[in-house]
């Protein structure tokens, strides 16, 4: 199994970068990698990369775990590591959790918590679903439905996952208690017994729906809130709504990530969003009112007399007010100066009539032009 690369590495920020830096590198990095704007042969390494960045995002973000992984590196954060955070018996937090698969039962701890009669219980998985909304709905907030997995109980066997007019019995491994003792020298170790898997109950006729689970798997539609400002890789908790647990334990959660469907007019940069704006070549020349998108409807702005391509005007507050945010963004609409095209004869004549009388100004007329041809006869001499 490879290694994983260090948090700071993937986002490409120093270990004392401020929560905007690291903000804004992995937003840079989520544009870059998202999975709408990579397809093809790439499509598999972005996909990737994307993941990579989001959980580094993740963890950089949140105070606690930053700090659990400057002390203590990819053990310090990672579940799976059976060194993340999280208190362990007596304060010793990852130390504790990293030996209490092995030790753990020693001192009635560990993983598998055991409630009556020695059975061991385990926490359902999570489950991760992906949303896809639009830029309207993120900045509005909504109410959707989503349907997902759930497991009801067997109607046939009525849950204890044994064949109709059969029964579970005692295993006769662990007698019952869901685990066995292994020792070695002055060692005696608990685990969970492999021959019931924890459960105390072996079923020799399974029932044929359920296969001797006891449930079985169904769908249900589940509301979710999605609140207004949400961004693209957010993720929405939704408590209890994953796996089901084992012999009686937790279920897992459900994640919602978001994904921001591409927009045809607006781009978006945190709470700011950013929009082409085209004008004719006569109103970039002569000055003007012209209609500029927003997301609450069309929006006046006044076009100053020899307004160039790539001028930007900022509409303050025409933006996205973000999960967390006291104030919306700013709308920046960038200047494009259109040329015309499928010019008729008069047309042509009217515009070398005007070129003609245009160079007769001089240099006046065309201030970035001279100075561009000064550079470039600069450069060549």
């Amino acid at each position: 199994m490879a290694s994983k690369r260090d948090y700071y590495e993937v986002l490409g920020v120093p270990k004392n970068a401020g929560e905007d830096e690291i903000k804004k590198a992995y937003r840079k990095l989520a544009m870059k990698y998202h999975p709408d704007r990579n397809q093809g042969d790439a499509a598999t390494e972005a996909e990737a990369k994307f993941k990579e960045a989001k959980e580094a995002y993740e963890m950089l973000s949140d105070a606690d775990k930053r700090a659990a992984y400057d002390q203590y590196g990819h053990a310090g954060v990672d579940p799976n590591m059976r060194g993340g955070m999280g208190g362990g018996p007596e304060g010793f937090g990852g130390f504790a959790e990293a030996f209490g698969d092995i030790f753990g039962d020693v001192f009635g701890g560990g993983a598998g918590a055991r409630r009556g009669g020695g059975r061991q219980v385990f926490r359902g998985s999570d489950l991760s679903y992906a949303m896809e909304i639009t830029l309207e709905e993120a900045a509005e907030g909504k109410d959707a439905q989503i349907r997902i997995p759930s497991w009801d109980e067997c109607g046939t066997c009525h849950g204890n996952g044994a064949k109709p007019g059969t029964k579970p019995i005692t295993c006769t491994t662990c007698h019952g208690s869901g685990a066995v003792q292994m020792r070695q020298g002055f060692f005696s170790v608990q685990q969970t017994c492999p021959q019931c898997r924890g459960t105390g109950k072996i079923i020799p006729e399974p029932c044929p729906t359920c296969h001797g689970q006891g449930k079985v798997k169904n769908n249900k539609t589940l509301e979710v809130k999605i609140p207004a400002g949400i961004d693209d890789g957010m993720r929405i908790r939704s408590t209890g709504n994953g796996e089901p647990g084992t012999n009686g334990g937790p279920p897992g959660d459900l994640y919602i990530e978001i994904r921001l469907k591409k927009n045809e007019v607006f781009e978006r940069d945190g709470d700011d969003l950013h929009c082409m704006v085209s004008v004719s070549m006569t109103t970039a020349a002569l000055g003007g009112e012209i209609e500029v998108p927003t997301l609450k409807g069309p929006a006046a702005i006044d076009i100053p007399e020899g307004t160039q391509s790539g001028k930007q005007f900022r509409l303050r507050g025409k933006g996205i007010k973000g999960v967390r945010s006291s104030y919306p963004g700013d709308l920046y609409c960038h200047i494009r100066v259109e040329t015309p095209v499928k010019l008729t004869e008069y047309q042509r004549k009217l515009l070398k009539d005007l070129d003609e009388s245009l160079k007769k100004g001089g240099d006046k007329h065309s201030p970035q032009e001279k100075g561009w041809l000064d550079k470039a006869k600069e450069f060549f001499s």
